[in-house]
């Protein structure tokens, strides 16, 4: 496992196939990074698909935990909203927010993916703890701007590298191969 090269790589949460991608691959538990993953940081909201997605998920087993760098009540509060756990102020890639995600969660490095969009915290903290990871596209360009430097640094990281394109979902014929 190549430290910044993320297992799969996905243009947001919502391409991530519920029953193929995630149980079918033994994964019901997912360490679920929050800003630009699942949480616009344009308008601080969780995107119709994303909400719709996670909602399935959860019907179908998975069990999820939040795990952020965020150190602000919000998170908290989204994680009371979604009722899952949370593990804040996780400093990523530092290795102790993704244990503690584990443990709160229940999951074990088999059954667990982490799913973030960014190389220098997910991607290299979830593999410096030996968890496989599923990279998501930012759900919009707005970020901060440490992060938004950063970007650069992923974009020359992933090359040529292309999201995985959107196959057709069996319970979701609206969604099609582009």
């Amino acid at each position: 496992m190549a430290l910044l090269s993320p297992e799969r790589y996905f243009s947001r949460i919502s391409s991530i196939d519920i029953q193929r991608d995630l149980m079918g691959a033994g994964f019901g538990h997912v360490l679920l990074d929050v800003d630009n993953t699942i949480l616009s940081r344009a308008t601080h909201d969780i995107p119709r698909d994303v909400g719709v997605w996670l909602g399935k998920a959860r019907t179908a087993g998975v069990e999820f935990c939040l795990v952020s760098n965020n150190w602000h009540a919000s998170v908290h509060q989204l994680a009371g909203v979604l009722d899952v756990p949370v593990v804040g102020k996780s400093c990523k890639p530092l290795p102790q927010g993704f244990l503690l995600g584990l443990a709160k969660v229940g999951g074990t490095r088999k059954n667990t993916v982490v799913v973030g969009d960014q190389l220098l915290t997910d991607v290299l903290g979830a593999h410096l703890v030996g968890l496989p990871v599923y990279m998501v596209q930012p759900l919009v360009e707005v970020d901060l701007p440490h992060t938004m430097a950063l970007r650069n640094f992923e974009r020359a990281v992933l090359g040529n590298r292309r999201p995985e394109p959107v196959s057709v979902v069996a319970d979701d014929p609206s969604r099609q191969t582009p």
